[in-house]
C-alpha cells in the first residue's frame, strides 16, 4: 500500500539535503534553504508534495518542540527577572504596532475592521526564527536576546485575545465579554496546575521513571508531559505555543531537565525544518513576481516600522541604543502565528484572497531577511553610535542607575553580572580586592545596588563609561558576557584606554580565541575547552590518579592547546620577551595551614631555591607584609607565602606543603 505522506516526507528531506548543501557552499543560512525547498516542492512550484496539509500539521509539532526546549533552558526565576520587559515592553510593542499599522492601512483605503486585523498580523514576530538564530549564536542570555524573548513571550500570550476578537471584526456575534471571563478563569486554573506540577507532580513522576533506567520510558514521559500540557492549554482556548513553553518551564525546575533536553533536541530540529518548508509551500511565486515592486516596498516599510517601534520601546525601558537597535531589528519580521490568524481572517472573509497572497509574500520575505538582519544588526548599531547623538540616548543611562566617577586604583573591573560575574565579585569581596561592575540590564543593576554592589549601568565599550570607572588605573579587567560581537568591541575599547591592564575574556568557543588575542586580550577562557578539562579531571580523580598528576596534566593541556590559537605579538620590548621566553612563569601564593610540614621551619631550612626551584618574594604574617624576608624567618600557621616559580613546580610545591594547603597563582 502506497503511503503518500511517506513519499512526500522523503521528497522534502531529500530536496532539503541538496538545497541546504548548496546554500552552505555559498554561505546562505539554512532557514533560507528550507523556505526555498518549500517553494520548489509546493503546490505553486513543481508540485512534488501532495500532502501539504499533513506537512503543515507536522511542522506545527516543530514549533511546539522548539518552544518546549526554550522553556527547558529557561526557568521561572529567569521569567521573573524579565517580567518588566514582558509586560511593559511586550504590551507597548504590540499595541503601538497595531495602532501605527491601523492608521497606515486606513490611509491606504482599507476599512477600519480590516485595518485593525492587519495590525494584528504585523504586530507579531517569529518566535521560531528569532530564538533559533539566537540559540545558534549563543546570545539568548545577552541583553538584546533576553529583550527579544520577553517581547515574544507577550506576543504568544496576546495571540489568544486576537483570536477572540477576530470574529467580531468580521461582523460575527461572539459574546466577547463572557469569552474573556471564561478564559480568565481557565487561565487561573492553568497557573495553579503549572505551580503544582512544577513542585510536586513532575519531579515525583520523573524520579520514579529515572529509577527504572529505561531511556525509552524516560523519553515517552517527557513527550507525554509536553503534549499533555499543550492539549490542556489548547482545550481551554490558550495558544499551543504557550502550552509548550509552560511545559518546558515545568521540567526546567527539575534535575532531569538536561537529560530531557538532550533527548528532545533531534526531534525538534527535524520537525522545525518542516515548519520552514511548509511556510515556503504557501507562497505563490507567480503572484509575487507580478506584484514584486509593491511587495518589496511593503516588506521594507514593515521592517523599518517594527524595528523603529521595538527599538524605541527597548530604549524607554532603560537599555542602551546598541541593545535597542539589535533587539528591534531582530523582531522586524512577521511571525508564524500571523499565518494562523491570517487563515482565520480569510475563512471569515475579513481579508481577500489577493490580500492573503500579498501577506504571505511579504511575510516570507521578512522571514528570509531575518538571518541577514540579525547578523548585520550589530554593525548597523555601531554605525549609529558614531552619530552625534546625546550620550543619554547612546548609553541609556538612567539617573537612578548612574554613579559618580569612582577614584579606585589597581582595581578589578567586571563586565557582566551573570553567574561568572557574581562569583568573581564574591571572591573579590572576600579577598578584599577593590572591584567595580558594569552591566547592561537595568533590572540586574537595580537588584545588585540593593545588595550594595559597586555596579554601574551602561555599555562597557563606551569610552566615557570606562573613564568614569577609572579604567586607566585599573589592574585587571574581566569580560564575561554572552554577546560575542560586544565582547570583541569591549576588549578593543579597554585595551585602547589602558594598554597595561591585564585583560581576561570569557568566550564560548575555542575558535574565537585568536581574534580576541589579536584585539588585545591577555588571557581568553573558552567555556567548551574548560568544560572538557573539568570533565576529564573528574574522571581521572575517580580512577584515583594522584591530584598532583591531574594538575600537571591540566596545566600541560592548557599550555599546549591555548598556544595553538594564540598569536603572540612580534613587537619588541622587555615584556614581550618575558612572555615569549617564559610563558609559564607565575607568582604563587601558599597559605600555611596548621598541619602543613612547612609550619615552624625557617626559610633557610626549607631552601625553596634548591628544593622547589622557586624564589620567595614575600610573606604576609600577623605583623603585615614582609618583602624579601631573610633566611632566618620562621613560617607560622596562617602565614601567606608568595613564590616566584614555573607552572611545572606548582604541583610539587603544593604536594610537599601538604594536600590541605590553600593554593593560588597568577600568570606574570
Amino acid at each position: 500500500m502506497e503511503i503518500i505522506l511517506l513519499n512526500d516526507i522523503v521528497i522534502i528531506f531529500g530536496l532539503s539535503l541538496a538545497v541546504i548543501f548548496l546554500f552552505n557552499k555559498i554561505k546562505l543560512p539554512p532557514i533560507i534553504g528550507f523556505l526555498f525547498t518549500g517553494i520548489i516542492a509546493g503546490p505553486f512550484g513543481l508540485k512534488l508534495v501532495q500532502s501539504v496539509h499533513e506537512v503543515e500539521i507536522l511542522s506545527e509539532v516543530g514549533i511546539l518542540l522548539l518552544l518546549f526546549t526554550i522553556g527547558i533552558e529557561f526557568s521561572f526565576n529567569e521569567i521573573l527577572k524579565i517580567k518588566k520587559t514582558v509586560l511593559l515592553g511586550g504590551s507597548f510593542q504590540v499595541f503601538i504596532t497595531i495602532i501605527s499599522v491601523f492608521f497606515i492601512a486606513v490611509l491606504s483605503g482599507f476599512p477600519n475592521s480590516e485595518s485593525v486585523f492587519i495590525g494584528f498580523l504585523i504586530a507579531l514576530s517569529s518566535t521560531a526564527i528569532v530564538l533559533k538564530l539566537y540559540n545558534e549564536k549563543g546570545e539568548i542570555d545577552s541583553p538584546h536576546g533576553r529583550t527579544a524573548l520577553a517581547i515574544l513571550i507577550f506576543q504568544d500570550i496576546i495571540v489568544v485575545p486576537m483570536m477572540l476578537i477576530t470574529p467580531l471584526l468580521s461582523g460575527g456575534q461572539a459574546d466577547i465579554i463572557s469569552e474573556i471571563i471564561n478564559l480568565s478563569l481557565k487561565s487561573i486554573g492553568v497557573i495553579v496546575f503549572v505551580i503544582i506540577s512544577t513542585k510536586y507532580i513532575v519531579p515525583f513522576l520523573l524520579f520514579h521513571v529515572a529509577k527504572l533506567r529505561s531511556r525509552e520510558l524516560f523519553l515517552i514521559s517527557i513527550i507525554v508531559i509536553c503534549f499533555g500540557i499543550v492539549w490542556i492549554t489548547s482545550s481551554i482556548g490558550l495558544s499551543l505555543a504557550l502550552g509548550a513553553f509552560l511545559a518546558g518551564l515545568i521540567i526546567s525546575e527539575s534535575e532531569y531537565s538536561h537529560q530531557a533536553l538532550s533527548n528532545i533536541m533531534p526531534f525538534r530540529d527535524v520537525f522545525t525544518s518542516l515548519f520552514f518548508v511548509s511556510i515556503g509551500m504557501l507562497l505563490n511565486y507567480s503572484f509575487m513576481f507580478e506584484n514584486f515592486r509593491l511587495i518589496i516596498l511593503i516588506t521594507i516599510i514593515i521592517i523599518l516600522l517594527k524595528s523603529a517601534i521595538t527599538s524605541s520601546i527597548t530604549m524607554s525601558l532603560g537599555f542602551p541604543l546598541r541593545t535597542a537597535v539589535i533587539a528591534g531589528i531582530s523582531l522586524s519580521q512577521v511571525g508564524e502565528f500571523s499565518f494562523i490568524l491570517a487563515k482565520t481572517g480569510s475563512g471569515l472573509n475579513l481579508i481577500s484572497a489577493d490580500f492573503y497572497q500579498m501577506f504571505l509574500s511579504v511575510s516570507i520575505l521578512t522571514m528570509a531577511a531575518t538571518p541577514f538582519l540579525i547578523k548585520y544588526s550589530p554593525k548597523f548599531a555601531d554605525q549609529l553610535l558614531k552619530l552625534p547623538l546625546p550620550q543619554k540616548i547612546k548609553s541609556g543611562m538612567d539617573k537612578r542607575l548612574s554613579s559618580e566617577k569612582i577614584k579606585l586604583k589597581d582595581h578589578l573591573i567586571i563586565v557582566g553580572f551573570g553567574i561568572n560575574g557574581r562569583n568573581l565579585a564574591m571572591a573579590a569581596g572576600v579577598s578584599n580586592i577593590p572591584y567595580t561592575i558594569l552591566e547592561m540590564n537595568p533590572d540586574t543593576v537595580k537588584e545588585a545596588k540593593k545588595n550594595n554592589e559597586p555596579i554601574h549601568f551602561g555599555d562597557a565599550s563606551s569610552e566615557e563609561l570606562l573613564n568614569n570607572i577609572n579604567v586607566a588605573e585599573a589592574k585587571i579587567a574581566v569580560v564575561a558576557i554572552n554577546d560575542q560581537v560586544a565582547t570583541r568591541k569591549i576588549t578593543q575599547s579597554i585595551k585602547m584606554l589602558n594598554k597595561n591592564i591585564y585583560l581576561i575574556v570569557r568566550t564560548r568557543y575555542v575558535n574565537e580565541l585568536n581574534e580576541l588575542y589579536n584585539l588585545g586580550a591577555d588571557e581568553v577562557i573558552p567555556e567548551e575547552f574548560e568544560t572538557s578539562i573539568e570533565i576529564f579531571s573528574r574522571v581521572l580523580n575517580k580512577y584515583l590518579v594522584p591530584q598532583s598528576d591531574i594538575q600537571n596534566f591540566i596545566e600541560t593541556i592548557r599550555l599546549k592547546d591555548y598556544s595553538i590559537f594564540r598569536n603572540l605579538s612580534k613587537g619588541n620590548g622587555l615584556l614581550n620577551d618575558v612572555k615569549l621566553n617564559f610563558p609559564d612563569v607565575e607568582i604563587t601564593s601558599i597559605i600555611i595551614n596548621n598541619n602543613s610540614p612547612l609550619a615552624g621551619k625557617t626559610l633557610s631550612e626549607l631552601d625553596f631555591r634548591n628544593n622547589f626551584n622557586a624564589t620567595v618574594l614575600g610573606v604576609i604574617c600577623n605583623t603585615g607584609f614582609i618583602s624579601n624576608p631573610s633566611g632566618n624567618f620562621t613560617l607560622s600557621a596562617n602565614d601567606t607565602l608568595y613564590l616566584f616559580t614555573t607552572r611545572e613546580n606548582i604541583a610539587k610545591v603544593k604536594e610537599i606543603a601538604g594536600l590541605n594547603t590553600s593554593f593560588n597563582s597568577s600568570v606574570l
